[in-house]
């Protein structure tokens, strides 16, 4: 990565000095067929670009990562590119007031999923290309001006090969053997986009009359590999997007501005999606191959919503610099959850949001990492590692507690001013301030210091006096950790609930208060009935770690399967995960807590999130010598589930997994392999392709599966996706040589793709081969300062956070990482930042370890 970088001065100095007006880009893409011409394979790119210069004479550049630059002019003249193209940067010396560029470069194709990446279906052998951009890798695939401020209408053009079709942000039409599109409303550069091949395509349309009569029609399209084509079910796509548009269009006033929408469902993505206007697109796991619940149809909905949010909060108002990266994240995220609910089926998203989301930003708010929503960004390694908890889940998190504050009406009202006010800008936090401070009449700079400009998480605990069975007092004690003190205004919900004679937990009283300070009295619930348990952020209006009381923990701890209302249920199965984190509960208390209550569960997200917890909590929280004692019993818990089940539910296709998934002795091994053979069933049991692998990963990883059963699995499933889980499969085998080729493949070559780097890295470490992975540990070490300095960003991202040896999980390991911290003081930041983050979490493992060792 060396040479990539930008830093933020360096892109603030050149938005005040450049304003750009328009880009001409042409791309020949039919040598992605065929046999390469060397090594990378490459294609040509040709750019011009028209822009103001505020400073006639003076000099700046243009951002381009290629393998070579054919030729370059600057108002028309001949430039020599072997002096002004360095590998990444563009010279351009004396600059006139207006100026046009012309690039013409030979650009890489690529295997990491950063630029143009190309793919070959090894079922079929078609090709398959599509890009992806943020934070800026767009300058891999055409010459530009790669900073989110400087934007610009662009017109592209695509050369594909024949048979092909090819889409970008707006229309397209072939012309002559040229694919030439529409030119785009002023957008940024990380956001435009290319689709191209032979993809599986299927058309609809929305049609949108509003109050003034006008009709704003939007041609709808979704696209995947033809050989996912039979598991397509675009309707039920098209559906959630119609509702979607209805949704926003309903809250934000302010017509879809991009012209058609496309939706891309592409292979080997290293992401959820991405919200390029007019070409979304996802990665092809959100069309299912197999029988999945609801929870994976909810996660999509979710997706299809947040990435349509950000037609508005994101492409037509962008932030300036990543700094404000949370202007759109946090916003789409929100959305997404808010959308869900209000437009489609979905209408539990917020106990999801509550439940999955809320999890991922308490971990991320309690890394040394964290920062406060409104991040320090000095440069793009930074903006690439902020696509995290904090920005997406804490950030939608906070949104969620401000419409608590000022009000749903108002809330929206100043989404409202905020796309008109500033369509087709750049915008920061003031911008957005200002117009909520108008819309609700508060003072909006104190709520953005406490809870957009600081970091950290704080707990809420309730305490309560009782009198003659009556609370006397109820207050709520907040806390801070000492790294991040701040105390915030928290709105929130107390609820009290009592068991009743039928055995049912329920709420008998409810109150809303602004919780500020160390203690705040409720004083609405003086005189209430004494309570069995009190919830202190009931509802989930607000972003804290809730903590129980001595009684109410006792009555959890006896009847939390009882609770009858679902979103309370998950914000108490959510509190005592957050407790066994803090090394407050011990993991094999959380662990028989599932064991008791989950079968319970009716929410199949809920349940599904708390096998994953349960699996973090036996692998990494749990003593050692309690291990085998606590995975028996979870297997054996899950085995009951799945029998008792109904059959063909989504409640027994989750315990399967869940089962497959800690199964380790011989007769659950058994029955796996029995299972897999037809040999054996489990009435309503359906064991389609996908489940296949979920019960060949285990086989595989205990020995019980070889090379050669795993190859018999490849040839029944020969495709992009048994491709991927053959390779973990392989990866998970019992064997010192197995591990070292894995090693091999993904840390001393460079030739697999992301998608195989991540399915070899999910092989290689299992938790119950800890003595065959401890020689990596010392070799990581050795190893992640040349990765990083040689590999893209995200293939060091994944080597780096994916191969930390986690599960030698002693002090030895621990006094590694700060050995290698110590050596490596001058390290990429954004290096230090991942290692530094999986130490915080091993520090966390020994910690739960140890209390959980006391319990014993």
């Amino acid at each position: 990565m060396p040479g990539e970088n930008l830093s933020r001065d360096e892109a603030r100095e050149r938005a005040a000095l450049l304003s750009v007006e328009g880009y001409d880009v042409s791309l020949d893409l039919r040598s992605a067929v065929g046999d390469a011409d060397g090594e990378p394979r490459t294609f040509r790119s040709v750019t011009t670009i028209r822009f103001r210069c505020n400073e006639p004479g003076a000099s700046s550049f243009a951002d381009l990562i290629a393998p070579s630059v054919t030729a370059v002019s600057l108002n028309g003249k001949d430039l020599d590119p072997s002096e002004v193209f360095d590998g990444a940067r563009i010279a351009l010396e004396d600059l006139a007031a207006e100026n046009e560029l012309v690039v013409d470069a030979q650009c890489a194709y690529s295997r990491t999923g950063e630029g143009l990446h190309r793919f070959v279906d090894p079922e079929d052998g078609e090709v398959y290309l599509y890009t992806q951009y943020e934070p800026a890798d767009s300058r891999r695939v055409f010459a530009n001006f790669e900073q989110p401020d400087l934007k610009a209408p662009f017109r592209f053009e695509v050369r594909a090969p024949e048979g092909w079709t090819a889409w970008s942000n707006g229309a397209g039409e072939l012309t002559d053997g040229v694919w030439k599109f529409a030119e785009t409303k002023p957008i940024s550069t990380y956001i435009t986009c290319v689709v191209a091949g032979p993809y599986h395509y299927v058309t609809d349309s929305y049609s949108r009359t509003f109050a003034d009569g006008t009709t704003l029609e939007i041609p709808l399209g979704a696209m995947c590999r033809k050989g996912l084509a039979p598991h397509f079910d675009a309707d039920d796509v098209f559906l959630v997007t119609k509702q979607g548009l209805d949704f926003f269009h309903e809250n934000f006033d302010y017509p879809y501005p991009f012209g058609k929408y496309d939706q891309a469902f592409v292979p080997e993505y290293n992401l959820g999606a991405m919200e390029n206007p007019g070409l979304v697109t996802f990665r092809e796991e959100y069309i299912f191959r197999g029988k999945v619940t609801q929870a994976s149809y909810e996660a999509r909905a979710n997706v299809i919503l947040h990435e349509m949010a950000h037609m508005w909060f994101g492409d037509l108002v962008t932030m300036a610099w990543w700094d404000d990266l949370w202007l759109k994240e946090s916003f789409a995220d929100f959305m997404g959850t808010f959308g869900n609910v209000g437009a489609t089926r979905f209408k539990d998203a917020w106990i999801t949001f509550a439940n999955r989301r809320k999890a991922w930003a308490y971990r991320a708010d309690q890394l040394p990492s964290t920062h406060p929503i409104t991040a320090d960004i000095r440069d793009l390694q930074d903006a690439k590692l902020n696509f995290d908890g904090i920005t997406y889940a804490k950030g939608a998190s906070v949104l969620k507690q401000l419409v608590a504050y000022v009000g749903q009406d108002a809330f929206l009202e100043g989404a409202r001013r905020y796309f008109k006010r500033h369509a087709y800008g750049n915008t920061r936090l003031g911008d957005l301030l200002s117009v909520l401070g108008e819309t609700s009449g508060r003072d909006m700079t104190a709520w953005s210091r406490s809870w957009l400009q600081t970091a950290g998480v704080n707990a809420l605990t309730p305490q309560v006096l009782l009198a003659d069975s009556r609370v006397a007092e109820l207050a709520v004690l907040q806390e801070a950790a000492e790294s991040h003190p701040e105390l915030r205004p928290h709105r929130v919900a107390v609820g009290l609930y009592r068991l009743t004679e039928g055995g049912a937990l329920e709420r008998y009283a409810r109150v809303e208060t602004d919780v500020e300070g160390p203690r705040t009295v409720v004083a609405d619930l003086a005189g209430a009935e004494a309570p069995d348990l009190v919830l202190v952020n009931d509802d989930d209006l607000t972003y804290c770690k809730i903590r129980f009381d001595a009684a109410s923990l006792d009555t959890l701890l006896e009847h939390l399967g009882d609770l009858t209302d679902p979103l309370a249920r998950a914000l108490c199965w959510s509190a005592l995960w957050n407790m066994t984190r803090d090394a407050l509960l011990p993991a094999r208390d959380f662990i028989a807590l599932v064991l008791r209550f989950a079968s319970r569960e009716s929410d199949i997200g809920v349940l599904q999130m708390l096998h994953a917890w349960t699996h973090t909590a036996l692998d990494r929280y749990a003593a050692p010598d309690w291990r085998e004692t606590g995975g028996a019993l979870l297997a054996e818990g899950a085995l009951r589930q799945l029998r008792a089940a109904d059959a063909g539910s989504e409640h027994q296709l989750a315990w399967a997994r869940f089962f497959a998934s800690t199964a380790s002795a011989e007769p659950d091994l058994a029955l796996l392999k029995d299972l897999l053979e037809g040999t054996a069933s489990i009435e309503g049991l359906e064991v389609d392709q996908e489940l296949r692998w979920a019960f060949l990963g285990p086989l595989a990883a205990h020995g019980v599966a070889d090379e050669s059963v795993i190859a018999a699995e490849l040839a029944r499933d020969d495709t992009a996706s048994g491709k991927r889980h053959q390779v973990r499969c392989l990866a998970a085998r019992p064997s010192a040589a197995v591990k070292a080729q894995a090693w091999a493949q993904v840390v001393e070559s460079d030739t697999l793709s992301n998608a195989l780097v991540e399915a070899t890295i999910a092989g290689f470490d299992q938790p119950s081969q800890r003595e065959l992975t401890a020689p990596y540990a010392e070799k990581y070490f050795a190893a992640i300062d040349r990765l990083w300095q040689e590999r893209s960003i995200q293939i060091g991202m994944d080597i780096v956070s994916g191969l930390f040896p986690a599960l030698q999980d002693r002090p030895g390991t621990l006094a590694a990482t700060d050995a290698w911290l110590a050596a490596h003081e001058d390290a990429a930041p954004a290096l230090r930042r991942l290692v530094l983050e999986a130490r915080d979490d091993l520090a966390r493992a020994l910690r739960a370890q140890e209390r959980d060792a006391q319990a014993g």
